[in-house]
């Protein structure tokens, strides 16, 4: 692989409360938790294949979403930014997340009335943008604008719908290049990025977690896989089965840290 980061992985044991877990666009269905788990260690084991460390934080069990520690905090290079989710319950979660980082990076903090959710974070570059919806409001824009515009980043807000977070609808797969739901995220609001849309049989196929030039795609999404695959795009894939159905995707289940 060509030069690339040494990464920091957080990840987070799977409450065994995960059944009771925010739904917004998803109906609920059961989550087999034991399946769910074997999903987060099929996950960490091929972040350490990728050459990262992976360090996993307690359950909590009163927290059904903390596996997805991706919305506790945004990590830049030079500072994390604690998030105050949009969801009320998951507001809790984000003290352990905040204790991990805090060896690695400064660290602030979004206050009321602000929501903001790691996972409607999109980082291009300089260019952080950001998606405002049922989980990140301007308020929280606001604030974020302010802290990452002190480190030298542009803050974009992008609307989107039908999908719970920004990421959920595109991501970067490639310097250039986003892979894109298009019914969700119009890729116009994102710059002058070329994009690679979903097959339309797999609408939450837009989420990869781009590792150095190898990105992690869910396995269930085969015909988007081939898709990234004919663009040269290094693909490793995981199961996400259960974890999809708490809305979850890759990037939700980890939060990077580069060193």
């Amino acid at each position: 692989m060509t030069n690339r980061p040494s990464w920091l992985a957080l990840t987070r044991e799977i409450s065994p409360a995960i059944e009771h877990c925010e739904l917004t666009h998803l109906a609920r269905s059961p989550i087999d938790v034991t399946r769910a788990r074997a999903e987060l260690e099929a996950y960490e084991g091929t972040l350490r294949d990728l050459g990262c460390e992976v360090r996993r934080l307690p359950a909590a069990p009163d927290m059904p979403d903390s596996v997805f520690v991706e919305d506790a905090a945004v990590v830049l290079d030079e500072l994390a930014v604690i998030t105050r989710p949009g969801a009320a319950s998951r507001r809790a979660e984000t003290a352990a997340v905040a204790d991990a980082i805090r060896p690695y990076r400064p660290v602030a903090a979004i206050l009321a009335p602000g929501t903001l959710d790691g996972g409607d974070v999109l980082r291009v570059g300089r260019t952080l943008f950001v998606g405002v919806g049922s989980r990140t409001n301007e308020s929280g824009v606001a604030q974020f604008r302010r802290m990452a515009a002190s480190q030298g980043y542009s803050v974009e807000p992008v609307a989107f719908q039908g999908c719970l977070h920004l990421k959920t609808g595109a991501t970067l797969v490639a310097d250039d290049l986003l892979l894109v739901n298009p019914a969700w995220v119009d890729p116009a609001h994102l710059g002058s990025l070329r994009a690679i849309e979903v097959d339309p049989n797999e609408p939450f196929a837009a989420n990869v977690l781009r590792i150095g030039d190898v990105v992690i795609h869910p396995a269930e999404h085969a015909r988007t896989r081939r898709r990234l695959e004919a663009e040269g795009i290094s693909v490793r894939t995981v199961p996400m089965a259960e974890l999809a159905k708490a809305e979850g995707g890759v990037t939700c289940i980890s939060v990077m840290i580069a060193r």
